[in-house]
């Protein structure tokens, strides 16, 4: 059997239905036949016959069942509520994902999070990681485009809790791991530029989180034999200057997504790096408000599939 790639529907009130609509029509037969939903197989069924979709959905009661080859093939999971549902997919993905001999990696179609806030977990990157067992933080959100890559530091976190946040300690664990995983995935040593916090990095006042905190983790990183360099001026970086790097990290969420997102728009993908198992997901929301208009854009979840099945 080839390897499946599994994609959970996510959110019900949302573009997930139209946009694996859209991409369904653009991938080729020997990929449709390796991808599984994780959802509802009568809210999917209903969603795609408003969309007036020709595609056939077959039920499957487990991943092996044998079904025409080139039907859509989804794992029915009951809806209670919105967020037991999110968490029973996406817990099944996970046990699916576990088994690297069936699956190539899964996919998460865009979720609110609040749909996993019984969870106390802050988003999928940090639900997953808990189901994976990790509990250290070494668990990374990368935003992948061929060109350029960015990380935040911290992920799903308020802003006036981001300074506390800011440890050495974490700096050099997250950014040890993203080397190692990048190596891995990619097979090369990335160049990682490395954001300071404050306006001007705090022009390097003694008592700012880069004179504290920041510089000396680089500092720690070099001597790993890690190609760090930083920290940049955040204000001034995507400019001309992200060219010289593979990865940014930065330290906290729209630091460094809101940048990347103005320069490469749907033309990217999450990945979640660290966990035992590759999980990716289109670098948007569920976009409520464009449910029914059909005018979502499905290039990163095109980008998400093709990512999956080019690996080994």
């Amino acid at each position: 059997m080839k390897k499946k790639i599994i994609i959970v529907t996510g959110d019900p009130l949302s573009i997930n239905t139209e946009i694996i609509n859209k991409v369904w029509k653009k991938i080729n037969r020997h990929i449709q036949k390796k991808i599984v939903l994780i959802g509802n197989y009568n809210l999917v069924s209903s969603q795609l016959k408003k969309l007036k979709s020709k595609i056939c959905l077959s039920k499957l009661e487990k991943l092996n069942d044998i079904t025409k080859k080139n039907d859509l093939k989804i794992i029915d999971v009951p809806i209670k509520n919105s967020s037991q549902y999110i968490v029973d997919s996406l817990t099944l993905a996970h046990e699916l994902a576990l088994n690297k001999e069936k699956i190539k990696g899964i996919i998460n179609c865009p979720i609110n999070k609040r749909l996993i806030k019984s969870t106390n977990k802050l988003g999928v990157t940090e639900f997953l990681a808990s189901k994976d067992k990790i509990n250290n933080g070494s668990e990374i959100m990368m935003i992948y485009n061929k060109k350029l890559s960015v990380v935040p530091l911290t992920t799903h976190v308020n802003i006036k809790k981001i300074p506390i946040r800011i440890k050495s300690s974490l700096i050099v664990n997250k950014i040890k791991n993203l080397d190692k995983f990048y190596k891995n995935l990619f097979k090369k040593k990335p160049k990682i530029g490395i954001l300071g916090l404050n306006p001007h990095n705090g022009e390097f006042n003694k008592k700012s989180e880069e004179v504290l905190q920041i510089i000396p983790a680089i500092k720690k990183l070099k001597k790993f034999g890690l190609k760090v360099s930083g920290p940049l001026v955040s204000d001034t970086a995507f400019v001309e200057k992200y060219k010289d790097f593979n990865i940014i990290v930065g330290m906290y969420h729209d630091q460094v997504l809101t940048p990347f997102k103005s320069l490469f728009h749907y033309d990217a993908i999450n990945i979640t790096l660290g966990l035992n198992y590759i999980r990716v997901s289109p670098d948007h929301g569920p976009a409520a408000d464009l449910v029914g208009k059909n005018k979502a854009n499905s290039l990163s979840l095109l980008k998400c599939i093709k990512f999956i099945d080019k690996l080994n």
